[in-house]
């Protein structure tokens, strides 16, 4: 501590554009800033001239000008040196496109602070070092046996004492001193320094010639140095195949068969980087969609765009990702180019509803083929978009046909406005153009370059435009980031592990997930289920269980036809659902992928609510309908009662705030369970916004945030409870409800009862009362009360 530099860091804000008429401010800043760190330095005994500013080294003082720059509209701030506006402009623009992907050379830039450190080094005296030569080789002083890498090896030992600058040891080998011993394991080798130091470094290949052999035997030099050169008897192998055999230190080989040690970590591996993009996303994005309920979801893919590991995110998102990723290959597959970002939210194309949009970005690896991995990562709304991505795209190598090899993809949602003034998710809707802006593959990047302005002429020129496009775009931004870590982490994973290897564990992971579920349909029963929703309409699913191929076939025949309404869900959504489904009757800690589904035949009928055709109104059929079919999967396999059944989507704002959640309400119970209170059930799993940030960040008030006891259906297990949310408005907004289950109670299995149906209404600051039903748009005065009480879930069994 007493040789460390000495430092002195000075901050300060300034919000100025980066201009040639705001230089000379931002030159007197940082003098005035570095001269207030030369004085503390001066206090500390630095011998400095508080009065010289130089931004040259000199006399040991060391002046570091940073300043902190950002895009116009944007809230991350990068750290460049500063320079002249070309320098700065151009380091900038390098930086943020290594960080988040993608540059604007077309933005105007913004001095978000401007920061100097001021380095006083002190003297540090000099090493000594060590001298002494060697006259003939260095010879063990004893030779033991030594259990290292599942074998027993003769193993030489050294003292520290002995080395001389040079010396070269390979392994195994001891060397011990006076204060501990280091091991030195086959492949590797020890290298003694003239500062006394022990380098050890890895050996990858067998060393052949004399000069770099040494000789292997108890009664020969085991140790070589430059200055001295031996003649061995034996070649040492420091790599590759070891003379007794296949050495278990030796660079690993992919087996034919996964390895179960290795498949249980490339579960976590592959896990993990989508968990990274999902922390990356939540850190960079600016809507409080993102940041506070964490309404987006991250997912991995292979080369045919099917899901490989997710991080644990929004079931809904991650299970229909890869009809995204998919419909991206097939249509610009072959024109895929590094640094080019894609984005689509169209239902009708491998999507699930307008306001979930996936963004996606093609990797590209060196490789002798063409090899692609693909990330994703979607977010929840678009009401003003919102960041992130539901979906996944696929990545190449150098040459782009479609994703050729294995493939992850970054995705992204955002929340883009809908046909109502303010909702994501509009009650009304009856077509899809009256759900907001369709985007349909859209180059989002180009070669690196963030297409700004083509992107504001799309979200503007709808019928229905988004509202908050500069929000908008900061999210989209930041899925890109998002993406950019991802693919950041799997170059990584390769450069580790392998191309091959990686590859092959992807289809591993996904045939494990494959065996996982064929046991469990080993002990289903076959049922069916019919489930009524509140409009009359009704999804009848039955399944068969083929117990020979150990399969299982989920018919969707005798479900509704499409509805005049949004309660329609894509086909995408049902695949969701029956994956999300069979995924949590595994016992075994796997991620979600699509190995899940290759047991499972699915039909569901052309032009039912299920499969509608375009241009049908959608809206409802992520948030609702989703959920409506995982309770009709359970009850028709008996595994447990009907959950609240919806999403609970309210929306309101301004033309200055907009804001939507998903509230919880009770789940079903089972067989030996009993439902849970106030939770966020099954195909949603955001969270709601803390009272402190929601009344922070918009005019309202949390009045009351409660469990909504005897809620939940009465039985032997019984359902959980739902809440009673109230928000008192400080300003006059729009609100709007999308619901279900306000008429038809979620139903009880084996005798149970039904949950309690939820209920949406208005208490008037005059005190007068009004109920919105499912579904409702309504105009909030200041002082009104909306009060939101969702449903309870069944009970499982006769009280």
């Amino acid at each position: 501590m007493g040789l460390a530099d000495i430092r002195a860091l000075r901050e300060r804000s300034l919000e100025l554009p980066l201009t040639s008429e705001t230089l000379p401010e931002l030159e007197t800043t940082l003098r005035e800033l570095a001269t207030s760190g030369l004085s503390e330095l001066s206090q500390q005994g630095i011998p400095v001239d508080a009065n010289a500013v130089d931004w040259t080294p000199q006399n040991g003082v060391e002046i570091l000008p940073r300043v902190h720059l950002k895009y116009t509209g944007t809230d991350a701030a990068l750290i460049i040196p500063y320079g002249s506006l070309a320098e700065m402009s151009a380091a900038f623009a390098d930086l943020h496109r290594q960080r988040y992907g993608f540059a604007s050379p077309d933005k105007a830039l913004i001095i978000d602070s401007v920061s100097v450190e001021v380095v006083g080094h002190t003297d540090v005296p000099e090493e000594p070092t060590i001298t002494r030569q060697r006259q003939e080789p260095l010879r063990p002083q004893a030779t033991v046996p030594v259990y290292m890498g599942d074998r027993w090896h003769d193993t030489n030992i050294y003292h520290r004492d002995d080395l001389c600058p040079g010396d070269q040891i390979p392994g195994p080998a001891l060397i011990i001193e006076a204060t501990g011993t280091n091991v030195v394991e086959p492949h590797w080798q020890a290298t003694s320094t003239d500062l006394g130091a022990l380098v050890l470094n890895r050996q990858t290949q067998a060393i052949a010639d004399n000069e770099n052999t040494a000789p292997v035997g108890r009664d020969t030099p085991l140790v070589q140095n430059s200055k001295f050169k031996i003649s061995p008897a034996e070649t040492l192998h420091l790599g590759g195949a070891d003379p007794e055999g296949t050495s278990p230190c030796a660079p690993p080989t992919l087996p034919p068969a996964p390895d179960p040690v290795r498949l249980e970590i490339f579960n976590n591996l592959f896990r993990a980087i989508a968990e990274e993009m999902g922390v990356t996303l939540q850190n960079t994005s600016t809507s409080v969609n993102i940041k506070e309920r964490l309404d987006f979801s991250c997912a991995l893919f292979d080369r045919d765009g099917q899901l490989v590991a997710n991080a644990p995110h929004i079931p809904v998102h991650l299970g229909s990702m890869g009809e995204s990723v998919q419909s991206l290959i097939q249509a610009k597959g072959d024109r895929l180019r590094p640094g080019d970002v894609y984005a689509l939210n169209n239902p009708y194309n491998g999507g699930t509803h307008l306001p979930d949009v996936t963004v996606i970005t093609p990797v590209f690896l060196d490789a002798p083929h063409p090899k692609s991995l693909a990330l994703g990562e979607r977010d929840f709304k678009l009401r003003p978009p919102s960041p992130t991505g539901r979906r996944g795209r696929g990545m190449r190598g150098r040459e782009m046909r479609g994703l050729p090899s294995s493939t992850w993809r970054p995705v992204a949602t955002m929340p883009i406005s809908a046909a109502l003034p303010l909702a994501p998710c509009p009650p009304q809707s009856t077509t899809l153009a009256e759900e907001g802006v369709l985007i349909d593959n859209f180059l989002l990047v180009d070669q690196g370059q963030f297409r700004e302005s083509e992107l504001r002429a799309l979200l503007t020129s709808a019928p229905y435009p988004a509202r908050n496009v500069t929000q908008n775009i900061a999210d989209l931004q930041a899925q890109i980031a998002a993406n950019v870590k991802g693919a950041e982490e799997l170059r990584r994973l390769v450069a580790h592990q392998g191309l091959d290897t990686v590859q092959a564990y992807m289809g591993h992971v996904q045939n494990n997930a494959e065996d996982c579920v064929r046991r469990v349909i080993e002990r289903l029963s076959p049922g069916q289920f019919t489930y009524a929703l509140d409009d009359g309409s009704q999804i009848q699913v039955s399944i068969e269980i083929d117990a020979a191929q150990r399969s299982a076939t989920i018919d969707f025949t005798g479900t509704s036809t499409q509805r005049t309404s949004n309660f329609n869900a894509p086909a995408a959504v049902g695949k969701a659902a029956v994956l999300y489904v069979f995924r949590t009757l595994v016992d075994d800690d796997i991620p979600l992928n699509a190995g899940c589904l290759k047991p499972l035949k699915i039909i569901i009928p052309e032009g039912s609510l299920l499969r509608p055709t375009p241009p049908a109104a959608v809206v409802a059929g992520n948030v609702e309908v989703s959920q409506a079919i995982v309770d009709a999967l359970y009850g028709a396999l008996g595994v447990m009662a009907g959950s609240q059944g919806t999403m609970n989507n309210l929306t309101f704002g301004n033309h200055q705030y907009q804001y939507y959640e998903t509230i919880c309400g009770g789940s079903g119970a089972g067989p030996d369970f009993d439902g849970t209170d106030a939770v966020q059930t099954h195909m949603t799993n955001s969270r709601l916004t803390d009272p402190e940030v929601l009344e922070w960040r918009f005019p309202l008030l949390v009045d009351r945030f409660e469990i909504r006891q005897g809620s939940g259906g009465a039985g032997a297990h019984h359902g959980g409870n739902g809440v009673r949310r109230c928000l008192q408005f400080r300003e006059s907004m729009t609100a709007s409800i999308l619901s279900s289950h306000r008429t038809i109670a979620p139903f009880g299995l084996a005798g149970g009862q039904p949950g309690a149906v939820g209920q949406n209404r208005v208490q008037r600051v005059n005190g007068g009362e009004m109920d919105l039903g499912s579904q409702a748009q309504v105009s909030m005065e200041q002082g009104d009360l909306l009060i939101i009480e969702t449903p309870g879930g069944g009970g499982y069994g006769e009280a």
